[in-house]
């Protein structure tokens, strides 16, 4: 009887524990449900990608398009140089007893910058001055002995003999005056030269010698220059020269003046080409008085020989990609990718020719960016007015505005 009770019980122990759902059926369920959702959330944010965002843009993100010049020519490469510029040399073989200027001292006319020793020299000089001396008492007694024979002559008591000796004497004398004189004058010339003047007014660009130093003949001393005449020292390709004129424009960059352009025009065209380099030098005088006040600087500009009106558009609103150039321009409602095509480039302004693909007037974003869309909508943002207490339009409606009931 025992046996019944306890068959019945273990029947019913497993129907129970088949109803049961296990671990991993619940699991494998939650990882459904939970695949389901991210599958819908993507999709979601997909769509949201999708769909093109509406971009808001101020009046001043944009530029008009417009014609102006464009100015072509030949490239002018070279430096800046000095018209007045002299290269002081030693004119006698000296001691160099002291330099007066060092470099970057501004001079004068006839200031001394550099002095020789000059003791030999006016040695030389006090020789020279005793000769003439010499010389002039030996013309005087010449010329008197020549009196003397011509009135003994007269008389008859000289022969014509004796008269024409004492005529050549007087010649020799005065042939030997002259000669002294000559020397002396020499003598004090070269006493000058021991004193190296400045010879315009200027800046000392180099100091070539120091104290102590023996100074040969035609040894370097001191360079001037005057950077009052400044000038454009450059040289444009013999292929291209055909078209430089003289009198033409000229705009250049100057190294160590960033930023700033120079204008100037074409003053002299050398005749002749180098026969290494096959450029022309072209002599370009300053047009403006902010003229550098540093010789040997290099410059790089372009003749101006042709001035065309084009289509431009600047370097900022002009997008580059590979070989091909576009930008993006306010259709409307809308944002529109247009590819240009570029020509040259203005060296004055920086900005580019466009020959195709945009017109007068067209409006282009000033500043592009990468998350720019073909056909994005746009919207034009104003500015707002917001009125303040102090406006009148504030204190009519703090004036009619009722005024608040008391609690």
């Amino acid at each position: 009887m025992l046996r019944k009770p306890l068959l019945a019980l273990a029947v019913a122990t497993a129907l129970v524990a088949c109803s049961k759902p296990s671990p991993e059926s619940d699991k494998g369920a939650a990882s459904a449900s939970a695949q389901a959702a991210a599958g819908k959330d993507g999709k979601d944010k997909n769509a949201k990608d999708a769909a093109p965002v509406k971009l808001t843009i101020a009046p001043e993100d944009l530029l008009t398009v417009q014609s102006n010049a464009l100015a072509s020519g030949p490239v002018i490469t070279g430096s800046v140089q000095p018209e007045r510029k002299a290269d002081l040399r030693a004119e006698v073989g000296a001691v160099v007893l002291q330099v007066m200027k060092e470099n970057g001292e501004a001079v004068k006319k006839g200031d001394v910058l550099v002095r020789l020793d000059e003791t030999s020299i006016r040695d030389a000089v006090n020789s020279a001055e005793e000769a003439t001396r010499a010389a002039n008492q030996s013309l005087e007694q010449a010329d008197r002995m020549l009196q003397r024979q011509k009135t003994l002559r007269a008389s008859g008591m000289a022969s014509t003999q004796a008269l024409e000796d004492a005529e050549i004497r007087r010649n020799n004398a005065q042939s030997e005056l002259a000669g002294a004189r000559a020397r002396s004058v020499s003598a004090r010339q070269q006493l000058s030269r021991t004193s190296v003047r400045a010879p315009f007014d200027g800046i000392v660009s180099e100091r070539k010698v120091s104290n102590g130093d023996t100074a040969q003949v035609g040894k370097e001393l001191i360079k001037v220059i005057d950077p009052a005449s400044m000038r454009f020292e450059g040289l444009v390709s013999a292929d291209k020269i055909g078209v430089v004129k003289v009198g033409q424009p000229v705009r250049f960059r100057i190294n160590g003046y960033a930023g700033q352009d120079f204008m100037g025009k074409v003053k002299r065209v050398d005749p002749s080409a180098n026969a290494v380099t096959r450029q022309v030098e072209v002599l370009v005088e300053f047009a403006d008085k902010g003229l550098p006040r540093v010789a040997g600087l290099y410059a790089e500009g372009r003749v101006e020989a042709e001035t065309a009106e084009a289509l431009m558009i600047p370097d900022s609103a002009l997008v580059q990609n590979g070989d091909q150039s576009y930008t993006w321009r306010v259709n409307g409602k809308a944002l529109r990718k247009v590819i240009l095509a570029i020509g040259a480039r203005d060296a004055r302004t920086g900005q580019w020719e466009v020959r195709s693909g945009l017109a007068a007037g067209d409006s282009v974003m000033r500043v592009p960016n990468s998350s720019f869309k073909d056909g994005q909508t746009i919207e034009l943002s104003t500015a707002k007015v917001v009125a303040s207490a102090s406006t009148p339009a504030a204190t009519a409606n703090s004036a009619t505005s009722p005024a608040p009931k008391g609690n």
